[in-house]
């Protein structure tokens, strides 16, 4: 992998605040395009000459030629949104003066609609971890309440009640929570902090499975593996599948579903879509937006409200 590569990944992650998972995309995307130049004779290989002044838009169009005869739409997409980034971080460090992707039009791929959890779903969910605990059919007792067991209820109920991204709720310190005042601080994407409140249920399992932790200091993680290791985006998606199937909830649910469910809600109980955008962290309201289309029952409910030509207001005589 060339020298500049390497800086741009350290430049994800240091600066932009990028997860392992999304700068390891981005690399093993780059070291496909340099396989592709060094095809073409233009290595980025360290010790040779980085030529990357001869990548211009044909070069680029040839890329996408390639890319077209066995890539999806949507992988397409991302590749692009790659080497933009890449090509834009070489203008910025001036290995380059233009940047070769910046007027490449991107495929129109379709989004899906985020998968959610209904209310009793969440509620469902939420309460598995501990009742599992809590019962012992073999010897008809009531064992002591796991430390696991409180620990994985806290990461579900601080997921919904906060609808952070996993990889911030990973990366939390102890003394990023404060449970008197039930909110939690944030380092979200491009290293912006938000406060995000936190529910009395999440601050309730919070405090009982922090209890059961001894000598803790403010710079710890907040959620640690039996080893006292800070525990990994995997092993909470693998915590959050597991839970799931107990919970007799059989489709594909992953901590994001719990962050989309935490927005559909809010938005369903009457929430402003911009307060829901601060809460989740969204640059832009048209990401947030996409919740709407998941609520139809809501939009209705305020179209009915609200029109002068609705049902409700004709009724009344208004129309």
């Amino acid at each position: 992998m060339g020298v500049s590569i390497h800086q741009f990944i350290h430049y994800l992650s240091a600066e932009r605040n990028a997860s392992p998972h999304t700068c390891r995309a981005y690399e093993r995307d780059l070291e496909e395009f340099e396989n592709f130049l060094k095809n073409l004779g233009m290595s980025l290989s360290t010790g040779q000459d980085i030529e990357f002044g001869k990548v211009d838009r044909l070069v680029i169009r040839r890329y996408l030629s390639f890319l077209h005869r066995k890539n999806k739409k949507s992988s397409i997409a991302r590749k692009i949104s790659t080497l933009r980034s890449f090509f834009k971080f070489l203008v910025r460090e001036q290995f380059i003066t233009s940047n070769p992707v910046k007027s490449v039009s991107t495929p129109k791929v379709e989004k899906p609609l985020p998968t959610t959890l209904t209310v009793d779903e969440a509620f469902r969910l939420m309460e598995i971890p501990v009742e599992k605990s809590r019962n012992d059919f073999r010897t008809h007792t009531r064992p002591r309440v796991e430390k696991k067991g409180l620990r994985d209820r806290a990461i579900l109920e601080l997921l919904y009640s906060s609808g952070i991204r996993v990889s911030e709720l990973v990366g939390l310190n102890l003394n990023r929570l404060d449970l008197d005042l039930g909110i939690v601080k944030v380092m979200g994407k491009g290293r912006k902090e938000r406060i995000v409140p936190v529910g009395s249920k999440a601050v309730e399992s919070l405090k009982a499975y922090l209890g059961k932790r001894a000598g803790l200091s403010g710079e710890e993680p907040m959620f640690v593996n039996p080893k006292g290791e800070r525990l990994t985006a995997r092993s909470v998606g693998r915590l959050v599948k597991k839970y799931t199937k107990r919970s007799g909830i059989f489709r594909r649910i992953s901590p994001h579903t719990l962050r989309h469910s935490f927005a559909t809600h809010l938005l369903d109980a009457g929430a402003d879509i911009r307060e829901i955008q601060e809460m989740l962290g969204h640059a832009s309201l048209s990401t947030t937006q996409r919740y709407t289309h998941l609520s139809p029952g809501k939009l209705m409910e305020v179209y009915d409200k609200a029109h002068p030509r609705s049902f409700r207001n004709i009724k009344r005589g208004k129309g």
